[in-house]
């Protein structure tokens, strides 16, 4: 009975997050309680009495509790603590954070994130999608680009160029289009579902790379020189990252610009001599300018003591001398421009530098600070586009295509690979509209681009090899009539920039997020190594004390929300309310989850990569459930989209309960990973995944026209031209549909001996005579015989 007692206490005290004092109340009078039930009055009753009040005085006087414990505590983790190089400290201080901490609380404040704005655009930035944007696609042959030219045609790169393509990050007032977030998003993922070469080569310029740097840490003077030459398409920049020894690993770059003196225009200036390799440069092979990293050195002291400043940023015009540029590399055929890079003894002034003096050795914080919100915006929404585009012709093609006299569409194994299509698809752009909001008020968030950009890219290709096994034959067969073949080879590409995929899973999104995001480690790695001791000592005692409070509230909050299912979780009322609920259920895991990962493994969970994978995917799915939650609750629930906010939910709560369940299994202290499995599964694993009946739901929204299906694919191109292939397939897919009926009419007959079985054209001229349908009728399905039998054409080449 007392021990039942001892936990509910034990309990309570954690759940209601009860101070000091209440807990040593508490055991004291649990004690007392002991002691009278128990009868133990004779020999050495008083000794627990002792060591209780030895152990009470000691953590409830801060003086005793700092010299006695924290002291040694403090000492010891410093000790631990693996010392941050200044490039590790800069890219965990990089960018912001914001609802990835609520994620990391434990108890997410959903009125904070309902009460963001949905994202809008400015008239403008509409003009230019229904105008520019669609113009371009409108210009773009994809196949020719591909198979012929290797490259844009002359007439694109010039409207690029003269529309403000290049521009839109930057401001008016510097010539540029100064276009949000959200407006770069959606230009970006129009152009993608028409050409990835196209939307590749705009994308660029307004990602990372010398428009933002600029815009961020350039001088006035580069400013006004650069940023007008730049929006205008005079300047075509690239960014020289990465090289052969430097992929991943890019703080390790080992190309070298030296400080010294040389001769500039006749005169000795201060300057530096660069040298360098650089590999899988886009824009390279036809840039003006190149945005160059590299690790400066200043042996001579020429700019200050310091021998080695560090990594630094420069712009370099292409035409200085001793610059290697204009060889390409071939990215699995798909032929936008890109190629390596090297320069041998290249004199630049020290004015090239990125913020001039200013600048040197801050090149790796202004990478990080620029990746933080770049990262978010132009490979998500490629992504999207691509999956919108693989959503809106997949299911076409399987109302159309037919096999045993049904829609292929309608049998369960192709319904399976359509509801994920569409599912992924929903959920790809949930994340990328509230990401671009997010960033849109200001926000820089690192841990959340990384999380975007990884399930963004991954679901792509997700989608693009489900849509492949939905068209089969004809998938894989090139040619005019080809949808899907370039966006297949295309699809991995996204998987190996801005950070491989596999790196940003295992060390990126968990391992920088866990100190980044989370309430108190970084506070407490800072009061841990604070060289002013008295003060660190201070707020060490306090967060070391809050988080110990933190952890105990989340397990307790854990274990009641796992036996209630959740259900009492405080969350926005409706229709997903209980999909609220859960997300703060898992949340709550999460948060406890990660410290007794920390606590039992300290700095060896950042080489515990698959751990920190595991951990990762627990954290991304809450960011992709949250954003699903999100745009139903703004868009006021729309019935019809309900299927798929249900399947994305589904799909998460499954994989983030298999990435727990996998955790537990594999993490090394087991009496920590038993406590674990216990307070967050008490009843077992409840989340199965979609139902197949919300599958087929799911899969249904891309079987015909409709406001549900139009809304998925908002944002693609829709060429109107009948030799196009996907109006093609949307002029058959309304034929097929319209031609539906009559056939039904003609399979009744047949059923009821009205009519033989014969084939299609015979029956229809057979169904005439016997007056089963009118002439009419007969025209409607002669029409949509002929345009399935052209949308499913697959092309052949008299020699290859």
């Amino acid at each position: 009975m007392l021990f039942v007692i001892l936990v509910a206490t034990i309990w309570l005290l954690a759940f209601f997050r009860a101070k000091l004092a209440a807990w040593t109340g508490a055991f004291a009078l649990l004690l007392g309680l002991w002691t009278f039930f128990s009868g133990q009055y004779t020999g050495i009753w008083w000794l627990p009495w002792i060591v209780f009040a030895a152990l009470a005085v000691v953590v409830n006087i801060p003086s005793l509790r700092r010299c006695l414990i924290m002291k040694p505590l403090r000492s010891r983790l410093r000790e631990m603590l693996p010392p941050l190089s200044r490039t590790e400290r800069e890219a965990l201080e990089a960018g912001t954070v914001w609802w990835d901490g609520e994620l990391f609380s434990g108890n997410p404040a959903w009125e904070k994130l309902i009460a963001l704005p949905p994202p809008l655009l400015t008239p403008e930035e509409e003009a230019f999608l229904t105008g520019p944007v669609e113009e371009l696609c409108r210009m773009l042959d994809d196949l020719r680009i591909v198979t012929e030219l290797r490259d844009l045609p002359p007439e694109v790169w010039r409207f690029l160029k003269e529309k403000g393509f290049f521009g839109m990050i930057i401001p008016r007032e510097n010539g540029g289009l100064g276009f949000s977030a959200l407006a770069h998003s959606r230009v970006i993922m129009k152009i993608a579902s028409r050409s990835v070469t196209a939307a590749v080569t705009v994308m660029v310029p307004n990602s990372l790379g010398p428009a933002e740097l600029l815009l961020r840490y350039g001088t006035e003077a580069q400013k006004e020189y650069y940023l007008p030459r730049l929006a205008r398409g005079e300047e075509v920049p690239c960014f020289a990252l990465t090289g052969p020894e430097a992929g991943s690993d890019a703080a390790s770059i080992p190309d070298t610009g030296i400080v010294c003196r040389g001769s500039l225009r006749g005169k000795e200036v201060v300057g530096i001599r660069l040298a360098w390799e650089k590999r899988y440069i886009t824009l390279g092979p036809v840039a003006t300018v190149i945005g160059l990293a590299f690790r400066l050195l200043d042996p001579e002291h020429l700019l200050g003591n310091d021998d080695a400043p560090g990594i630094t940023l420069a712009l370099v015009p292409v035409d200085t001398p001793g610059i290697t540029i204009g060889t390409r590399h071939d990215p699995l055929g798909i032929p936008f421009q890109n190629g390596p890079n090297k320069g041998a003894d290249v004199f630049i002034p020290l004015d090239w530098v990125i913020g001039s003096k200013a600048g040197v050795g801050q090149g790796w914080q202004m990478l990080m600070e620029s990746l933080a919100a770049g990262r978010s915006i132009s490979l998500p929404a490629l992504s999207t586009g691509g999956a919108k585009f693989v959503a809106r012709v997949a299911g076409a093609h399987a109302r159309v295509r037919r096999q045993f006299r049904l829609p292929i569409g309608r049998f369960e194994g192709v319904a399976e690979a359509l509801a994920r299509i569409a599912g992924n698809t929903y959920l790809m752009d949930a994340a990328r509209e509230m990401t671009c909001a997010a960033v849109d008020r200001g926000e820089r968030p690192a841990v959340l681009s990384a999380i975007v950009k990884y399930h963004s890219t991954e679901r792509l290709r997700r989608a693009v090899n489900d849509g492949m096994d939905v068209f089969g034959g004809s998938g894989i067969c090139l040619g005019p009539h080809n949808l899907l073949g370039r966006l297949y080879k295309a699809a991995p590409i996204g998987i190996t920039v801005e950070g491989a995929n596999i790196l940003t899973r295992s060390m990126i999104i968990f391992g920088q997020g866990v100190i980044r995001c989370h309430p108190y480690v970084l506070q407490e790695m800072s009061a841990a190594v604070n060289p002013d001791t008295d003060r660190g000592l201070v707020d060490f005692d306090r967060l070391i004390g809050d988080h110990i409070a933190f952890t105990l509230n989340n397990a307790a909050r854990t274990f009641f929300f796992a036996m209630t299912g959740g259900r009492l979780a405080k969350a926005p009322p409706g229709p997903m309310q209980r999909y609220f609920q859960t997300v703060t259920r898992l949340s709550a895991a999460f948060a406890v989850t990660a410290d007794i990962a920390l606590l039992t493994l300290g700095g060896t969970l950042k080489r515990r990569e698959s751990l920190s994978g595991r951990l990762a995917d627990i954290l991304s799915h809450l960011y992709l459930a949250s954003a699903l939650l999100k745009r139903f609750e703004e868009r006021e629930w729309p019935a019809d989209e309900e299927p798929l906010v249900r399947w994305g939910c589904e799909d998460c709560f499954h994989r983030i309960q298999e990435s727990f369940t996998g955790l537990f299994r594999n993490l090394p202290f087991r009496p920590a990973a038993w406590l674990l499995r216990l307070i967050v599964f008490p009843r077992g694993r409840p989340f199965a995944g979609p139902l197949d009946r919300l599958s087929q739901q799911v899969a249904g929204v891309l079987l015909e026209p409709s406001p549900v299906r139009d809304r998925l694919t908002d944002g693609l191109f829709l060429p109107a031209a009948p030799d196009e292939p996907l109006a093609r397939l949307e002029n058959a897919l309304a034929r097929v549909i319209a031609a539906e009926p009559v056939e039904q009419k003609l399979r009744d007959a047949v059923k009821e001996g009205k009519l033989k079985r014969l084939p299609d054209d015979q029956l229809l001229s057979a169904g005439v005579q016997e007056g089963v349908i009118t002439p009419a009728e007969e025209e409607t399905v002669r029409l949509a015989l002929a345009a399935r039998r052209e949308a499913t054409r697959v092309d052949d080449f008299p020699h290859l």
